[in-house]
């Protein structure tokens, strides 16, 4: 073999091994940025599906709590009620509305009240039934509302009461949720009321004082 031909030999030999070099480069590159996509694919769709999960938990969380902050009707098995006749020159009785529940409720309009079996319930001061403004008040748990009874004359004091039934209205002014019965003689209250009217109920002694045209200071 010549000189000649030996170094075309070795020349040919070396540009072949530089060619499989950069192929197998090539390929091993290839190879390493497929797997780096598949894998960036994969964590952006982990990272999606978190995402959907955390909204649709949020989601759920919110209804939850909207449900648990649902203010119920005040039902006879979580309130106490009060009666109390104030004195002349202005002649009041109240009516207390105390929630020994753990939970607030929600009174409508007034309280709906019979004395000693009277076939109609007293009328209301700020409306009759299906012409109602539709007050809410709301009784936190261990608070307290106020209606008041008018009775600065004689006509308004009438004469003195056994029992009282009472109803608790709903948000339609001709239905009514929850009954009780007030015996006066037992809890010996001296309770006297006549030709009258109840206010709503208020969240105030005050505010239901004023409703009643009743000075606040007395």
């Amino acid at each position: 073999m010549t000189a000649h031909r030996s170094r075309r030999r070795s020349a040919a030999y070396a540009a072949l091994a530089l060619g499989l070099c950069g192929t197998l480069a090539l390929t091993g590159c290839n190879s390493h940025s497929k797997k780096s996509k598949k894998h960036s694919s994969s964590s952006s769709h982990k990272s999606k599906k978190h995402i959907a999960a955390a909204g649709g938990a949020a989601a759920a969380g919110a209804g939850a709590g909207a449900a648990a902050h649902r203010i119920r009707d005040c039902r006879p098995d979580n309130y106490k009620i009060r009666f109390a006749q104030q004195s002349d020159p202005q002649g009041y009785v109240t009516v207390t509305f105390f929630n020994s529940s753990s939970t607030t409720c929600r009174l409508h309009n007034a309280p709906r009240l019979r004395f000693d079996n009277a076939a109609k319930p007293l009328p209301l001061l700020q409306g009759e039934p299906g012409l109602m403004d539709d007050t809410k008040v709301d009784v936190p748990s261990k608070g307290k509302a106020y209606a008041v009874i008018p009775t600065g004359t004689p006509a308004a004091k009438g004469t003195r009461k056994k029992t009282v039934h009472i109803e608790f209205m709903t948000n339609r002014s001709d239905m009514t949720i929850g009954q009780t019965d007030f015996p006066f003689d037992e809890k010996n209250d001296h309770i006297s009321v006549g030709t009258t009217k109840v206010t709503n109920w208020n969240g105030l002694l005050s505010g239901a004082k004023l409703a009643a045209k009743i000075r606040t200071d007395s």
